[in-house]
């Protein structure tokens, strides 16, 4: 009895798919290793120097601090936990463009030319943009919290005593704030781009916005005028950047078809005006 022709095709098709499943799997896995080998490295690197960059980060403290005033560790381990996480998350900050690299050289293979026109600016941004609100909460934010609540203790006569343990655990949550919050334009622009909202709505929200701004600044903030205008004032600002942004790259990474269909919606509508005439 003859066999039917695409019975004896289904194997081949099948293996070939599972080999292309097990080549992306050890792909995966070789660029996980090559990220992981380069964090281990530079975690070495940044617990050798781990005290000097915990000298750098407590820079806020020791200037809000009264004069003569150290900070202190409660307890014979906080030190070491606390440099530990330190060089831990310093090493991962340093290594983000690689780890991202690599990322990108997984996925970018299996991408259309204008996903790759947006997926590749909306990373860049997207660490731009945490790095930025994380420098500017380590610049501003920091140094007029510290100032603030110092400055109670001053008021009692009190001698202020701060364990770094706990300093590192509110910077870091200041830090992640901060960073999370400055991520606004790259919210919007993938909202866009995925067609959830559009760049007109984007601007007719505006109101909420800066309503919303003065109120996520005085939960992230301590309470006084200075330090919510300083987080309210950038956010609304990041707001109006990421209308802009979300304009200009959506227009620039239009896929192939949209783009057909736009040049045949300007076509036709030429035509028309034509006839009209």
């Amino acid at each position: 009895m003859a066999l039917n022709p695409f019975t004896r095709k289904k194997p081949a098709v099948d293996a070939a798919q599972d080999e292309n499943f097990v080549s992306h799997l050890v792909e995966l896995r070789d660029r996980m290793i090559r990220s992981l080998i380069v964090v281990l490295i530079l975690f070495a690197v940044c617990f050798y120097f781990s005290g000097d960059i915990m000298k750098f980060l407590s820079q806020p403290l020791y200037e809000a601090l009264p004069a003569g005033s150290k900070p202190i560790f409660t307890d014979q381990a906080g030190a070491f936990f606390t440099l530990t996480k330190v060089a831990f998350l310093t090493a991962f900050l340093i290594s983000m463009p690689w780890v991202l690299y690599q990322a990108w050289a997984f996925v970018a293979p299996g991408l259309y030319e204008h996903e790759k026109r947006f997926a590749l600016p909306l990373i860049v941004s997207s660490v731009f943009f945490m790095l930025l609100g994380i420098a500017f909460a380590y610049l501003f934010v920091l140094p007029a919290a510290y100032k603030f609540f110092i400055s109670f203790s001053a008021q009692t006569g009190a001698e202020t005593l701060q364990d770094l343990s706990k300093y590192w655990d509110f910077t870091l949550s200041i830090f992640f704030g901060f960073g999370l919050t400055f991520e606004v334009p790259v919210v919007e622009m993938l909202l866009v781009k995925l067609g959830m909202v559009t760049t007109t709505q984007l601007r007719e929200a505006r109101r909420y916005v800066i309503v919303g701004a003065f109120v996520v600044a005085a939960v992230l903030t301590p309470p006084d005028v200075l330090s919510q205008f300083m987080l309210a004032i950038p956010l609304i600002l990041l707001y109006e950047l990421g209308i802009w942004l979300s304009g200009f790259i959506t227009a620039r990474s239009k896929a192939p078809v949209d783009q057909d269909e736009a040049a045949a919606a300007a076509s036709a509508g030429d035509s028309s005006s034509g006839k009209a005439s």
